[in-house]
């Protein structure tokens, strides 16, 4: 008989920017005079780098004549966009990482969604919390989160609360875990993690033969010192780590779709290479990133490239500093927002997340994002974001300001 996976039916309902979306659709088709202002969905808004679009508009010309056209590309990326990587990324900064251990895709979130793949379904997973929903979700597909209570969360996944009395960081489980999440800069707090502080975890995963999935998909807005912008920074990481980074919220190509895996093949578990496990499942489950959209990632690394995602970079910088300052000064608890594009937002009047979400919608027309979306200790805050224009967000802080003066 035919059988479905009963792990998507223990699913909440809908994922949460779904619910979001569908909350801001049918409150502007009831208020249609109302200026809707998003600053939920960390989608960027600023055009992508000069040199990127010329990289790309050359690629798709070469796939315009016989001479230079190319049909299937490698499946871990092309090498031109590998070596630039290790380069930029890796070997400027100290730390060798070899092309064949880069593995390029169509963004993180795919990533670090599908990793959970060449794991086995009894490994007990860690998460942040907050979390971003994609680490939870994807390992209750799988099976390994156990069954879902709305007061307590997934039974088998271990929680690790980041809150205000220990700086938004996680601790250090005491029961064993063998997958654990962390990113940093985090989404969604905002908030970086010190070198001594990640050396701890890496310590931890070494010492219990865990692995550290570390999402790195906004260390470019790393500002503070001593904050590492890639785990690999940290002594014997490569023998316990698996590093994700993307070109999404750095260079623009939320809707290009490009990013990359790092798997160094010193981490094996009982002597199986995890890099030859993840090559294999890439290469039988997908066919790699369009050469044009690579060409595009290999300009990032341009002179150019570099100049053109720098300045956008100030920009949400700059942002987050708008709103970071003007609800300071208007008396809000607000953290975040210096090594991040996220500030993290303390609801006012002792508003539920959920309620603070319809309220600011009513009297502001401004979209963010609930923090109990993340999980249990996200209730109670609120995430905005820097990714949208300017003008918008110094309107949207305004509005703020003034319907909520009098909390």
């Amino acid at each position: 008989m035919l059988k479905i996976n009963e792990n998507y039916v223990k699913l909440p309902k809908s994922y949460l920017f779904v619910d979001i979306a569908k909350k801001v659709e049918q409150f502007s088709q009831q208020h249609p005079e109302k200026e809707i202002i998003r600053l939920g969905i960390g989608d960027v808004t600023r055009p992508l780098p000069k040199a990127v679009v010329d990289a790309m508009k050359m690629a798709s010309t070469e796939m315009g004549e016989a001479a230079t056209f190319r049909g299937y590309g490698p499946e871990a990326g092309y090498l031109f966009l590998r070596d630039a990587i290790c380069e930029n990324d890796y070997q400027k900064n100290g730390i060798e990482i070899n092309p064949d251990e880069i593995f390029v895709s169509d963004g993180a979130k795919s990533d670090t969604g599908n990793i959970g793949e060449i794991f086995d379904r009894g490994n007990t997973v860690a998460v942040c919390d907050p979390v971003y929903p994609v680490y939870v979700d994807t390992n209750a597909m799988a099976g390994r989160a156990g069954d879902y209570s709305p007061e307590k969360g997934w039974s088998k996944i271990v929680y690790m609360p980041c809150k205000k009395e220990n700086g938004f960081l996680p601790e250090i489980p005491k029961q064993r875990a063998d997958m654990i999440y962390l990113c940093f800069p985090n989404n969604p707090t905002g908030m970086g993690i010190k070198k001594n502080e990640l050396e701890k975890w890496v310590g931890y995963a070494l010492a219990h033969h865990s692995v550290l999935l570390y999402d790195a998909a906004y260390e470019a807005y790393i500002t503070e010192p001593d904050m590492p912008h890639s785990i690999y920074e940290i002594e014997g990481a490569k023998k316990c780590a698996i590093e994700f980074r993307s070109f999404s919220k750095t260079a623009g190509f939320t809707g290009v779709r490009c990013a990359f895996t790092v798997i160094p093949k010193e981490l094996t578990v009982n002597g199986v290479s995890l890099n030859r496990l993840w090559e294999r499942r890439q290469s039988t489950k997908m066919n790699g990133v369009s050469y044009i959209v690579q060409r595009g990632a290999e300009a990032v690394y341009s002179e150019a490239g570099k100049k053109g995602v720098r300045a956008n970079i100030n920009y949400y910088h700059k942002n987050a500093k708008i709103i970071l300052e003007g609800l300071q000064k208007a008396g809000f608890e607000v953290y975040g927002g210096v090594n991040s594009p996220y500030v993290w937002l303390k609801t006012p009047n002792g508003l539920s997340s959920w309620e603070f979400f319809d309220q600011l919608l009513a009297k502001t027309g401004v979209v963010g994002t609930p923090g109990s979306g993340f999980g249990h200790s996200g209730e109670g805050y609120f995430r905005l974001t820097s990714f949208n224009t300017a003008e918008n967000t110094e309107k949207a802080v305004r509005r703020i300001v003034e319907a909520f003066s009098a909390f």
